[in-house]
């Protein structure tokens, strides 16, 4: 099991500051880890995470919906669509009301993509922790924001 204090050989002033930089180092560790993971089916976590929402959504929604509902707020949402629309990932159609509004949708390329990745049983990068520990810590980190 890591720590903290030897992974980047530092001591702190307090445990608050060592939760904080150990909190920026685990997102840091699992950034890097959701990165390798994604890289063999030629989508990033901020694409997957678009997959997901539209996946969800089970119908065509406004660009601006899927943006508001990313988990990490990606100024370049639309160039990340733009790449899974060239894979056929997802489809993106124009309002014929108002040319500004833009719709997307997920195609079954995207939604049989998913599949194969929630098939995957090396998805979870929390495997070291109990579904109570998961609770508590997710529990937590709902209570820093």
């Amino acid at each position: 099991m890591g720590d903290i204090s030897k992974d980047i050989q530092s001591k702190f002033v307090s445990n608050k500051v060592k939760a904080l930089i150990n909190i920026k180092y685990t997102a840091n560790w699992l950034n890097s880890r959701e990165n390798e993971f994604f890289k063999p089916y030629g989508i990033s976590p901020q694409q997957y995470n678009i997959l997901r929402i539209l996946r969800g959504a089970k119908d065509r929604i406004k660009v601006q919906i899927v943006k508001d509902r990313m988990i990490e707020r990606a100024p370049n949402a639309t160039r990340l669509m733009d790449k899974l629309c060239d894979k056929s990932f997802i489809k993106r159609e124009r309002c014929e009301q108002d040319r500004r509004v833009v719709y997307v949708k997920i195609t079954k390329t995207g939604l049989e993509l998913l599949t194969t990745i929630d098939n995957n049983k090396n998805l979870s990068f929390l495997e070291n922790l109990t579904d109570e520990e998961s609770a508590i810590l997710s529990s937590l980190l709902d209570k820093i924001r």
